[in-house]
């Protein structure tokens, strides 16, 4: 385990206790520890997910339409 001493604003002190207390966690260390690891799953993952890397794949076989005029095509002019 890595210790760390932080400098964070009011309102992040805030979040943190709202964290603390909605999940029952004994202390912040373990509310920043949730914050950023659900920031992670959430934010930089999503796209990595084995659904996602299935879907891509599906996505690849499907036919492809050939568009000679986008805006004529899409109804933009």
């Amino acid at each position: 385990m890595v210790q760390a001493m932080i400098k964070i604003s009011k309102e992040a002190n805030q979040i943190l206790n709202i964290v603390k207390a909605k999940h029952n966690l004994t202390d912040k260390s373990k509310a920043i520890e949730k914050v950023i690891l659900d920031y992670g799953t959430e934010v930089l993952e999503p796209e990595l997910k084995p659904e996602f890397i299935e879907k891509m794949k599906d996505r690849q076989l499907e036919s492809t339409v050939k568009v000679h005029n986008f805006k004529k095509h899409f109804g933009l002019s």
